[in-house]
């Protein structure tokens, strides 16, 4: 079966066939030639091949190589374009839909786990309709959606445009949670959670991020529902960022840089009070400053480990050790 392109009356018609193009000129007398190669026949519209043989050969040199290539040429890129136009949203469903419609959709595609349509669907509202309570409920929605997709930047960075836009907001506290809870999890790749990595090893950055979001909403806003939780969040990721720091004198220690090592014990004794890291980092400042001849300094430090943390397992080891 044939499918035509560009129908001419006075002109030429392009068709299709599954594995030829050819134009015919002249109906209902026709020339047929095959794009690339010579001519194989050419005939009258729908005649059967072998007869009207009267007609063949009638119009071979009508029209140049050149003319019949920017025919050809036209009608690859009529059907180019209209199949992009079909497949970039002229069939789209929601081309009439109401800003009721796209969000509820959105919502339950959300509460289905399809969140990247759900991110699609409260796109289209916020574009289509980027006044109201639906367009500013969408946009907070997209912050969420990104951060359940396991895309934190991008669900902070939709956190942060909710909080530029709607700064007065009821919700507004949520979205500065939300950038807490998204930097809260970053890094923890399906790689660290298949082996295992101790959290306190990892690059600090997103923690230190993550505590200065939480810090932030627990500032602006004390009351807030979400208040408690990020106190807690915040305690915890305390206690990480100085547990990292004794990985770090640690480290030194095991290369011999001492007074790098002792170092960062001090900046933890001085900046994290309160965690459990202070012992171990009174604990490496005792062995740094025996390390570096200094035993007036090293007793100094035993002595507030032992009168602070008596129950510190490594104090034995710490007392003995030279």
């Amino acid at each position: 079966p044939t499918r035509s392109v560009l129908d001419g009356k006075a002109g030429a018609i392009v068709s299709w066939e599954p594995e030829l193009w050819y134009i015919v000129c002249r109906p209902p007398a026709a020339a047929v030639w095959p794009v690339g190669r010579l001519a194989v026949e050419d005939r009258a519209i729908g005649d059967v091949p072998g007869r009207n043989a009267a007609h063949r050969n009638t119009c071979r040199s009508d029209l140049p190589l050149p003319m019949r290539l920017l025919i050809v040429s036209i009608a690859i890129v009529a059907i180019l374009l209209s199949g992009c136009a079909t497949k970039g949203g002229y069939d789209d469903e929601t081309a009439d839909w109401t800003a009721e419609h796209l969000y509820n959709e959105a919502s339950d595609q959300l509460k289905n786990g399809n969140y990247d349509r759900a991110i699609e669907l409260y796109e289209k509202l916020e574009g289509r309709f980027p006044y109201g309570q639906y367009a500013d409920q969408a946009r907070l929605e997209i912050a969420f959606a990104h951060y359940k997709n396991n895309e934190p930047e991008s669900a902070i960075l939709a956190a942060d445009r909710f909080i530029k836009l709607n700064p007065r907001h009821p919700n507004v506290d949520y979205a500065y949670y939300l950038r807490g809870l998204a930097a809260f999890g970053e890094g923890q790749s399906f790689i660290r959670k298949m082996f295992k990595q101790d959290p306190t090893e990892r690059d600090p950055k997103a923690a230190r991020q993550a505590f200065q979001y939480f810090d932030e909403l627990v500032t602006r806003f004390p009351k807030s529902r979400y208040a408690a939780d990020s106190v807690q969040r915040m305690i915890y990721l305390r206690n990480r960022l100085a547990a990292y720091e004794i990985h770090v004198a640690d480290y030194y220690m095991r290369r011999g840089a001492y007074v790098a090592a002792v170092n960062r014990a001090k900046y933890v004794v001085e900046n994290y009070q309160r965690t459990p890291a202070v012992a171990d980092a009174l604990a490496v400042m005792v062995k740094g400053y025996r390390k570096m001849k200094m035993p007036q300094l090293a007793a100094d430090a035993l002595r507030v480990l032992k009168q602070n943390y008596p129950d510190y397992q490594e104090l034995l080891r710490v007392e003995t050790q030279q």
